[in-house]
């Protein structure tokens, strides 16, 4: 009698499609596709300990449960996020009971980036034994999250977000096995894949809820219109605080250093649909503007801070049209960065130096026996020299050779500040012959 009341629950789309074979997983053909290396490991019969990393919806989880299955190994998985030492052992444990029934272990940690360094330590002696191979999952850079000791005992996979092509391959997949009957046209198809952004999870559970809105609305037919209007669409894919954010504002600030104002207002729109701190951009902005300007243009830092003080007054989403006009300013600008490297070799230098003397002739000479000790004296006040200029004076510490570390780039104003320079030393040159 029980029976008649038990039913199965229906799975998530994302669920119901998982791929059951290494066949029917859709992208990352860099890894699996003929001759590539995760093809290879799965003909050579022999798992090895593994981290992929890649961004959310890709097949992570998807390739460890297969890397299970095609070596017939139990699998056990641990989400790094719910997890501790405690749940380690149990699953070491786990793995000792599968090995005395004659059966090898796929250890899959989730997320393994969020194990501190204890915890990733826990593993080291049952992967170094091969009581269990390693499948380590994560989002961020294991270069930085995993520990080098863990690192060094497994391969590192890098997995890609999936393209459009891929995305419709998925999307003619779900439309066969489970959405029959549902016709999408192009800008219905455009928009979903554009706001699932690569993420094969998102994709599907953007189709899920589209085919439940099209079954309320008693439709079949679904629109672009229909799906920006059905479903609530998220900002892309955006980590605040992971690998994605840093690449973005690495792609923003160069773009602005390779003077290509299009691609930097991509990068700052990205940037900001994402939800990033506008305070942080500007903080950026007002860095690229000395780092990489700096006196080619003396406006762009300016215009940096004004931007800056327009979105203190306006806030969001006004104020953001005025980080919009700085990037564009900046990409425009004239570029140099003779400023920044002159500041980075002196610092490097003072740093290395011993503490020099002030000259004595530089000194400040406020009391009478600081003038008696000849502080101060044949101080040569430039006002009432020539050009107001002393020729020939020294300012630098005695025996200090002169660094030149302020070579100024012939663009901008700093081409004017070159010619300058160049006229001051040679009356220099003058007033010592």
């Amino acid at each position: 009698m029980d029976d008649l009341f038990k039913t199965e629950p229906t799975p998530p789309l994302a669920e119901a499609l998982r791929p059951a074979t290494i066949a029917e997983v859709i992208g990352q053909s860099h890894l699996l596709g003929e001759g590539k290396p995760l093809n290879l490991v799965f003909r050579s019969g022999r798992p090895h300990s593994m981290i992929l990393w890649g961004p959310p919806g890709v097949g992570k989880t998807t390739l460890a449960r297969l890397t299970a299955r095609a070596f017939d190994c139990e699998f056990i998985a641990v989400s790094a996020v719910l997890s501790g030492v405690k749940e380690i052992r149990a699953a070491i444990e786990q793995a000792e009971h599968f090995l005395a029934a004659g059966k090898s272990t796929i250890l899959f940690i989730d997320e393994i980036h969020r194990f501190n360094k204890s915890q990733q330590d826990a593993l080291l002696p049952f992967v170094e034994s091969g009581l269990v191979t390693l499948i380590g999952a994560t989002t961020e850079n294991p270069s930085f999250e995993v520990n080098s000791a863990l690192l060094s005992r497994a391969q590192v996979y890098v997995l890609k977000a999936l393209t459009d092509e891929e995305m419709r391959q998925l999307l003619a997949r779900a439309r066969e096995r489970v959405l029959r009957g549902l016709e999408f046209d192009e800008a219905a198809v455009d928009t979903l894949i554009g706001y699932a952004d690569g993420d094969a999870r998102r994709f599907l559970n953007l189709l899920e809820q589209t085919h439940t809105s099209a079954q309320a609305a008693g439709t079949q037919h679904i629109t672009g219109s229909f799906v920006e209007n059905a479903l609530t669409l998220n900002a892309r894919r955006f980590d605040k605080g992971g690998d994605n954010f840093y690449d973005q504002i690495s792609a923003l600030h160069k773009s602005v250093r390779g003077s290509h104002p299009d691609a930097a207002l991509y990068w700052l729109c990205r940037m900001l649909d994402g939800g990033a701190d506008p305070q942080y951009l500007l903080r950026r902005i007002v860095r690229m503007a000395w780092e990489d300007i700096g006196l080619a243009d003396p406006r762009a830092v300016q215009i940096a801070n004004e931007a800056a003080a327009t979105f203190e007054r306006l806030g969001s989403p006004e104020g953001e049209l005025a980080l919009a006009q700085a990037v564009i300013y900046l990409a425009c600008a004239a570029k140099s960065n003779a400023g920044y490297m002159a500041y980075n070799n002196a610092m490097a230098f003072v740093k290395k130096d011993k503490s020099r003397e002030v000259p004595v002739h530089l000194r400040n000479a406020p009391t009478k026996l600081m003038k008696e000790l000849g502080y101060g004296h044949a101080y040569r006040y430039a006002h009432d020299e020539p050009n107001a200029y002393a020729a020939g004076e020294t300012y630098l510490p005695e025996g200090m050779a002169e660094p030149h570390w302020y070579q100024p780039v012939p663009r901008g104003l700093e081409g004017k500040i070159a010619e300058k320079l160049a006229w001051l030393r040679s009356l220099d040159d003058e007033a010592k012959r």
